[in-house]
């Protein structure tokens, strides 16, 4: 089968990171972030043009310097459940953390959102940036990377577990024979791990897709090796070219060497396009777009998630950058050490090391449709991704990209004209899990 792009639409309504000004434009709604309809409306338009899925990133710790979008939004499987009822083919991905959720509510949430949406429903793993969410948990204090990431890996593999409480024939509902359920094909999970202690069943029935599809973003040393394991769509960093075609490589080669399908792990990019009727006119709206929103001191503010949500402010922005590297192992560890690194192999100062790491970078795919879907084209030829995880500024901006460049990539072969499927690994072109206790009985049927 020819490979196709897959695409996802992100939304981050009034503004998300680096678009602190957003929402004073005035083609975008002051409520957006919480109106439901206009998350509707994005998603109707992205289903029109075929994509993949509506991806709906998430935190729980903010403070008064976050994006506007941060500050006031829906919960996304609340959300999601919302958006399932007026679309039918798109893919409904929420984020939802496992540092922060136990496995049975989030089995169970899962699996409403996968029956709603007639199998539709992935899961974005995350174990939480933010350091502060821990206050709002009750806990001192964020947990470590390891214990973050081995509690995820063990958190997966029990949702799924729960996910395959009942067998697909477990409801026969014959009223003849007065049984509604077939207790041979219902199954607790009896787990018992490092991090969690879980009875199960699930008391909720599988989707038409088998399981929820999961998603997860993975950077760091520990975040691959999760992707690698668990991983269905992961979302990856970007950069140039080169770092792209390199990551999407090793995570490939680390899927391959746990036995897995390099095919059915699907690396999707992270991308802000910027189109126009030409190549300069689409640079110099891109250029704008980063002028609006380059305050330096919400940029510092910004700087302290990386480091558990550190106050840059405090410090003498023309000394050296601070010795701070160890806040990052309870914050984002990869990029807040890569940072610090920078800053010290380069005698930077803490104003340096901020605009260095926040300088004007357009995306690769900005300039006229045809610009657009070249560069799209070469870096998909290139393995740098199997799908773009698109987000726009503005509703406009998104139907513009609908209308001039998915047109030209339909041309090309390179995407879909029409849905291949109802379900969102249909659509993904990912298998459809066998229910780990069917597969059980058959292997003894097969070897009896």
């Amino acid at each position: 089968m020819t490979r196709q792009i897959k695409l996802a639409l992100r939304a981050y309504g009034v503004g998300g990171p680096g678009q602190h000004s957003l929402w004073k434009d005035p083609r975008v709604p002051k409520n957006s972030s919480i109106d439901v309809n206009w998350y509707i409306a994005q998603a109707q338009a992205a289903e029109h043009a075929k994509f993949d899925a509506l991806f709906v990133v998430d935190s729980q710790f903010i403070d008064a310097t976050y994006p506007p979008h941060y500050l006031n939004r829906l919960e996304p499987l609340t959300l999601l459940s919302a958006v399932a009822v007026h679309t039918s083919r798109i893919g409904l991905v929420g984020t939802l953390s496992s540092t922060y959720n136990a496995p049975f509510n989030v089995a169970r949430r899962f699996a409403s959102l996968d029956l709603i949406s007639g199998g539709r429903a992935g899961w974005n793993v995350v174990t939480s940036l933010d350091a502060g969410t821990s206050r709002n948990y009750g806990l001192a204090e964020h947990l470590d990377y390891a214990t973050r990431y081995g509690r995820a890996l063990e958190h997966v593999q029990v949702v799924r577990g729960l996910w395959d409480s009942y067998e697909d024939d477990a409801f026969p509902a014959d009223v003849e024979r007065d049984v509604f359920l077939d207790p041979s094909r219902l199954h607790a999970l009896d787990h018992t791990g490092e991090h969690f202690t879980v009875a199960g069943p699930l008391n909720i029935s599988r989707s038409a897709q088998g399981q929820p599809v999961i998603f997860q973003a993975g950077v760091s040393e520990e975040g691959r090796n999760l992707a690698a394991h668990v991983a269905e769509g992961i979302y990856a960093p970007g950069g140039t070219l080169a770092d792209s075609q390199a990551y999407y490589a090793d995570i490939k080669r680390r899927a391959a060497a746990l036995g897995r399908d390099p095919d059915h792990v699907l690396i999707f990019l992270g991308a802000q396009p910027v189109i126009a009727g030409t190549d300069a006119e689409a640079h110099r709206l891109s250029r704008e777009i980063f002028d609006a929103d380059n305050d330096f001191d919400r940029k510092l503010a910004a700087f302290g998630r990386s480091f558990g949500a550190y106050d840059f402010s405090q410090h003498d922005l023309d000394a050296p950058f601070p010795d701070v590297v160890a806040l990052a192992e309870r914050g984002g560890r990869t990029r807040g050490t890569e940072i610090a690194r920078r800053a010290r192999e380069n005698g930077l100062t803490l104003r340096e090391t901020v605009l260095a790491f926040t300088a004007y970078q357009p995306s690769p795919f900005t300039g006229d449709p045809r610009t657009a879907a070249d560069a799209i084209e070469s870096w998909f030829a290139a393995r740098a991704f199997d799908g773009l995880n698109l987000g726009f500024r503005t509703p406009d901006d998104l139907h513009r990209f609908v209308a001039d460049v998915v047109p030209l990539l339909q041309a090309r072969g390179l995407f879909r004209t029409e849905y291949a499927a109802d379900t969102l690994r249909g659509n993904l072109g990912l298998p459809v899990p066998v229910n780990r206790w069917t597969a059980a009985r058959d292997l003894v049927t097969a070897d009896a």
